[in-house]
């Protein structure tokens, strides 16, 4: 949110609109900063962790244990296996969502920015957000997980992973798990923004310069 919001200042007109090619920008902007600082270290050895407790024999004993054996087998670069799908996975996620957000807001505004939505309303359109989103990247998590599990190495990058599984997988296993995901992902984006937009609302009342 912090990222999408410098982005937003940097880009937004006169009246702090913004067009659609710029919304889209700012929500890919704030996934691929996500992706490089906080996700794509922590999603890698949740992956390899996942994938270890399903051998027959698990090699991790432990959080520490885990990471120091990963560290030792693949370098500092084993825990940002998968960066470049995650960047995509993250930044079209984030694109979407606030590209859907933003469009639904100026419609309910009729174009002038003093209304005020509801947070009712808010949540549904934050719920409807996360429907696209889910629909729009499940295909490139799907590549992200694969690139992060400890069978990414039989890949040469996150191109020939998804070359791969189009091949041998078919289409629609790109769309494995996008139904269980989906009802998670609209509650939790509908609440996310729900509660974005209360703390933003604060933010404004008590914090915001009086206008001379």
């Amino acid at each position: 949110f912090g990222t999408f919001e410098y982005l937003k200042g940097k880009v937004k007109d006169e009246r702090g609109n913004l067009t659609p090619l710029q919304r889209l920008g700012c929500g890919l902007g704030a996934g691929v900063s996500e992706a490089i600082f906080a996700v794509t270290p922590m999603e890698t050895i949740k992956v390899k962790f996942i994938h270890d407790r399903a051998l027959p024999n698990p090699r991790f004993r432990g959080f520490i244990h885990g990471l120091s054996c990963i560290v030792k087998d693949e370098g500092i670069g084993g825990v940002y296996k998968g960066v470049t799908a995650t960047m995509m996975k993250q930044g079209t996620n984030q694109a979407i969502r606030f590209f859907v957000m933003e469009t639904l807001k100026d419609w309910y505004r009729g174009g002038d920015n003093s209304v005020v939505v509801p947070k009712a309303i808010v949540g549904l359109m934050g719920g409807f957000a996360g429907f696209c989103s889910v629909y729009g990247n499940t295909p490139i998590d799907v590549v992200k997980t694969r690139m992060q599990g400890l069978e990414s190495k039989k890949y040469k990058n996150s191109f020939d992973c998804a070359l791969q599984i189009w091949r041998n997988e078919g289409f629609f296993a790109f769309y494995k798990g996008a139904v269980p995901r989906l009802s998670r992902v609209m509650i939790d984006v509908a609440i996310t923004f729900m509660i974005y937009d209360s703390i933003i609302d604060l933010l404004n009342k008590y914090w915001r310069k009086p206008v001379d």
